[in-house]
C-alpha cells in the first residue's frame, strides 16, 4: 500500500469537500470511537502511551468506518494486520486473537505499580536481615478485620523493602496459604491526584480503585508515606482519600500496606483517632553496622553487575563502619548503600576515561567529519575524498593507542586495571571525604593514637582539672571502641564549679 493509492481510495469513498473549511474541524463520533478503542488496546498490551500502532488497532477493532473499507478494498488481510502489529510489539498474535486479555484492575495498574511483578521478573533487589518485620507483616494480613500494617521507621532505614521482601516471599511461595496468589500493588498518591481539574474527579479516580480491589480479591496496597492520605484531593466542601477508605479498612476488604516516619505518624495519624485504629503498628529500626555489612553483602553481587567490576569485602565492612562514624544525617542501610554505590561509579570512572591524545584526536575527527559533510552538500569530491583519507588516518592512529593502552593495562597488578577494577577502602574514604569535608583517610590512620595520647592532648589546653579530663576521655574511648548503647549519646557530662576554672575550655 502507498498514500497515493490510499488517497485515491478515500476519494473515492468520501468524495471531496465544498471547498470550504471551518476553523475548528470536529472528531467524529466514530473517530471518537476509535480513539477510546486505540486507549483500550494500549491499555491491553500494557504500555503507558499510545502510539500509530494503537490507533491503527483501534481502526481494525471499530471495524465499520472508511478507513476499514480502504484497507479492505486495498486488499489488505485485516486479520493478518492486527497480529503482525502485535507481533511487532512483542506479543503473540495468538494469545491476544484467541482470549481476552483485559486487565481486571486497569485504574490501579494505572496509577500504581505491581512489586509482584517485579518480583517475579527479579527486578527487586534482595531483602536481607528483616525477617522479623515480615513475619509480623503476615501475621496482621492474616487478621480477619483491621487488617492493614503500617510501618513506621526513620527515612532510608528500609521501610519500603519490606514491602518488596513480601512480594518476593509470595512469588517463592514462602507465605500461608491465606496470602497465596496475592498481588502487591504500591499505589502513587501523587499520580492519583494529578490532573484532578474538577470537583469529584479525584474521588471518582479512588472509588473506582477500590471497586477494582474489592471485585479482584487478591490486592494487597502499598502506600508509601500513607500519612500524605490525610487532606489528599480534599476541595471546599469534599472529604479526603484517608476517610473515603476508612470504612473499607475497618471492614477488610481493602487490605494495605502503609508506610511512614516516627514524625509524620505522630503529627497526622495519632491526631486521627479513627484513622490509627484502622492500622497496627510495626517498628522498624535501624539496622546496627553489623546487620549493615550483612545487607551489603547480600547486595553486593546487584551494585557489581551494574557497574561492571568487583567489590571487595573491606570496602563492605568500611561503608557500614564510616557510614555510622561520619553521616550523622541519615540512617543506615541507606547510607551505606549509597556510599557504596557512588563509589563504584567513581571507580568506573576513573577507569573508563580515555588518554588525552585520544581525546584531542576525537575533537579533531568531529572537525573533519563536519567540514567533509559540508564539502559533500557543496559538491566539492575532490576535497571530500582527501577529508576521507584523513578521517580514515585519525581512526586508525585511535585504534592503535586503544589497542596500546589495553596491552599495558593487561602487565598490571588485576586490582586496578580497567578491565578488572576494584572498589577498595579507600575508595569509599574519598567519597566519605567528598561528602562530609572531613579527611577521612587521615583520621583512620591516626585516631588510635590521638585517643591514647588524650589526655596529654586536653591538658595542653586545660591546666589541672585532671578528674574531669579523664572522665571526658574514658567516655570518648569507651564510645570509639563499641562500649556504648547505639540508641543512646556518648556521654551526658554536667560541667560543675566556680567561674574561670576551665568548665568552658574542656567543652
Amino acid at each position: 500500500i502507498n498514500l497515493k493509492d490510499a488517497r485515491v481510495e478515500v476519494e473515492k469513498l468520501v468524495g471531496r469537500g465544498t471547498g470550504f473549511v471551518a476553523v475548528e474541524i470536529p472528531f467524529t463520533p466514530r473517530a471518537k470511537r476509535v480513539l477510546e478503542l486505540s486507549l483500550e488496546e494500549a491499555r491491553q498490551l500494557g504500555h503507558n502511551y499510545i502510539g500509530t500502532e494503537h490507533l491503527l488497532l483501534g481502526i481494525l477493532r471499530e471495524g465499520e468506518g472508511v478507513a476499514t473499507r480502504v484497507l479492505r478494498n486495498l486488499g489488505v488481510d485485516l486479520a493478518k494486520v492486527r497480529s503482525q502489529i502485535i507481533r511487532s510489539l512483542g506479543e503473540t498474535a495468538e494469545v491476544e486473537l484467541g482470549k481476552n486479555t483485559r486487565s481486571k484492575t486497569p485504574t490501579l495498574d494505572e496509577f500504581g505499580t505491581s512489586l509482584t511483578h517485579k518480583a517475579k521478573q527479579g527486578r527487586l533487589d534482595p531483602v536481607v536481615g528483616r525477617d522479623k518485620e515480615i513475619e509480623r507483616v503476615i501475621q496482621i494480613l492474616g487478621r480477619r478485620t483491621k487488617n492493614n500494617p503500617v510501618l513506621i521507621g526513620e527515612p532510608g532505614v528500609g521501610k519500603t523493602a519490606i514491602a518488596e521482601g513480601l512480594a518476593q516471599r509470595i512469588i517463592n511461595r514462602d507465605i500461608p496459604d491465606s496470602l497465596e496468589n496475592k498481588k502487591v500493588i504500591a499505589l502513587d498518591i501523587g499520580l492519583l491526584i494529578a490532573g484532578t481539574k474538577y470537583r469529584g474527579e479525584f474521588e471518582e479516580r479512588l472509588k473506582k480503585i477500590m471497586d477494582e480491589i474489592r471485585e479482584a480479591d487478591n490486592i494487597i496496597l502499598v502506600i508509601d508515606e500513607v500519612h500524605t492520605l490525610i487532606g489528599a484531593g480534599a476541595a471546599e466542601g469534599a472529604i479526603d482519600a484517608a476517610n473515603i477508605l476508612k470504612p473499607a479498612l475497618s471492614r477488610g476488604e481493602l487490605q494495605c500496606i502503609g508506610a511512614t516516619t516516627v514524625e509524620e505518624y505522630r503529627k497526622h495519624i495519632e491526631k486521627d483517632a479513627a484513622l490509627e485504629r484502622r492500622f497496627q503498628p510495626v517498628m522498624v529500626g535501624e539496622p546496627s553496622v553489623e546487620e549493615t555489612i550483612e545487607i551489603l553483602f547480600g547486595l553486593r553481587a546487584r551494585y557489581e553487575k551494574h557497574h561492571k567490576l568487583t567489590i571487595s569485602d573491606e570496602a563492605l565492612a568500611a561503608a557500614a563502619k564510616m557510614a555510622d562514624q561520619y553521616i550523622a544525617d541519615r540512617f543506615l542501610p541507606d547510607k551505606a548503600i549509597d556510599l557504596i554505590d557512588e563509589a563504584g561509579s567513581r571507580v568506573r570512572l576513573l577507569n573508563s576515561q580515555l588518554p588525552p591524545v585520544v581525546k584531542e584526536l576525537n575533537q579533531e575527527l568531529k572537525g573533519i567529519l563536519k567540514s567533509k559533510d559540508e564539502a559533500v552538500r557543496n559538491q566539492d569530491f575532490e576535497g571530500a575524498g582527501r577529508l576521507r583519507e584523513r578521517e580514515l588516518e585519525i581512526k586508525a592512529q585511535i585504534n592503535a593507542l586503544l589497542y596500546q593502552q589495553k596491552t599495558s593495562e593487561g602487565e598490571e597488578t588485576p586490582t586496578r586495571s580497567a578491565a578488572n577494577p576494584v572498589v577498595t577502602e579507600e575508595d569509599i574514604a574519598n567519597i566519605v571525604s567528598a561528602w562530609t569535608s572531613i579527611p577521612v583517610n587521615k583520621l583512620t590512620k591516626s585516631e588510635s593514637e590521638k585517643l591514647l595520647q588524650m589526655e596529654e592532648t586536653l591538658h595542653t589546653r586545660v591546666i589541672g582539672q585532671d578528674e574531669a579530663v579523664v572522665a571526658v576521655s574514658r567516655a570518648i574511648r569507651r564510645a570509639r571502641v563499641g562500649l556504648k548503647n547505639p540508641n543512646r549519646p556518648i556521654a551526658s557530662l554536667l560541667f560543675s564549679g566556680p567561674t574561670g576554672v576551665g568548665k568552658t575550655e574542656l567543652t
